[in-house]
């Protein structure tokens, strides 16, 4: 198996922590390892044969230098000279897999993600492997906990087969509500995780069936004997991508195939994608605060806030439901509940011309 992990990122979902050169990936959100790392190293028991990491060229070097501990199997860093969303950098990464491997089976994972069950995580891509082995594109669907409104779904077919996997009826955007609610209730429905499995031959097909365009951009692709020195093909991909349009691989392939399987996953699993994500998926404290990098929180009078430190002492008084993000160069404030308008921020820092804070 091949793993090949999607690391971009513009940085501003856990502004002011991360950054456009230093976005979610690269950083150590919960303390430790970044979520980089922590993704290599959670694929490293199914011994993969290569992991390719497609980032952007202004994270590629700190991405090559927060990997170069890995041992035992080859890290290639693949640098896109720009963001074109998802398709494009899984057409690459397959193309360059199937010169080498038309048949071998590649697993596409986010390089954000947090996984509590490791282990589980592992054995489901086991099985995955089996099934894109057979000429399927499988994704993993995560089995619901709540009526989550900020995830699409995935629709499986109504004729159950054990556990799984089974065909994939539709893929639905992210539901109001009430929607959420009746996808729960009916239970053939689960999160879309982002995370695919695949040999690098069938997806290609999927691209040359429903994204022509860039499938005709892609075979464009020369190839030396050198396979695996990638940076032999950066000016033919700087060639390519100032030619294709940005698209993700759930419109421009999966929605459209009818060889499409999910397997139901439930191993921990958050997107973390955005500051009020994290008391989700890390303990707090006897007063619901979760400190991450503190040298010290004084909390008086206050409840449930989630205080990122930069290794200084916060006091709170009197508040409840805050995010306190301290960093050397700037300061963030806000409920948990406009979490999401973090982005505003940076937008604002964008209009300024502040770049400094970028």
């Amino acid at each position: 198996m091949y793993i090949v992990i999607l690391a971009g990122g513009s940085g501003t979902r856990f502004w002011p922590l991360s950054r456009k050169k230093t976005p979610k990936q690269l950083m150590s959100v919960f303390g430790g390892k970044s979520m980089l790392q922590r993704t290599v190293e959670r694929v490293l028991p199914l011994k993969p044969k290569r992991i390719l990491v497609v980032t952007n060229v202004m994270q590629a070097d700190e991405t090559s230098r927060q990997l170069e501990y890995i041992k035992g199997v080859p890290v290639d860093i693949i640098a896109e000279p720009l963001g074109r969303n998802t398709a494009p950098a899984i057409g690459l990464a397959a193309s360059i897999i199937a010169y080498h491997d038309p048949d071998g089976v590649m697993a596409v994972l986010p390089a954000d993600h947090y996984i509590t069950d490791e282990a589980g995580f592992c054995r489901i891509l086991s099985q995955g492997r089996e099934t894109a082995m057979n000429g399927y594109l499988v994704t993993l669907g995560i089995t619901p906990t709540r009526p989550e409104t900020g995830y699409g779904y995935i629709e499986a077919e109504n004729a159950w087969r054990g556990h799984g996997p089974f065909p994939v009826k539709r893929f639905v955007e992210k539901p109001n509500r009430e929607k959420a609610l009746e996808f729960l209730e009916a239970g053939n429905f689960f999160w879309n995780s982002g995370m695919f499995l695949w040999k690098a031959c069938t997806i290609l097909d999927g691209i040359s069936s429903f994204m022509p365009s860039l499938a005709v951009s892609l075979s464009k692709l020369v190839f030396s004997e050198s396979i695996w020195e990638l940076n032999d093909l950066r000016p033919q991909i700087e060639t390519i991508y100032g030619e294709i349009s940005g698209e993700s691989i759930d419109f421009g392939v999966m929605e459209k195939a009818d060889n499409v399987q999910v397997i139901p996953a439930d191993f921990g699993w958050s997107d973390v994608g955005s500051w009020s994500a994290i008391p989700e998926v890390a303990d707090a404290d006897q007063l619901g605060h979760v400190v991450i990098n503190a040298q010290e929180v004084i909390s008086v009078d206050a409840h449930d806030c989630l205080v990122y430190g930069d290794s200084r002492s916060v006091a709170l008084i009197g508040v409840r439901d805050l995010i306190v993000v301290n960093t050397p160069d700037a300061l963030l404030v806000c409920p948990k509940e406009r979490a999401q308008d973090v982005k505003k921020v940076v937008e604002e820092l964008e209009r300024r011309g502040l770049k400094e804070y970028l």
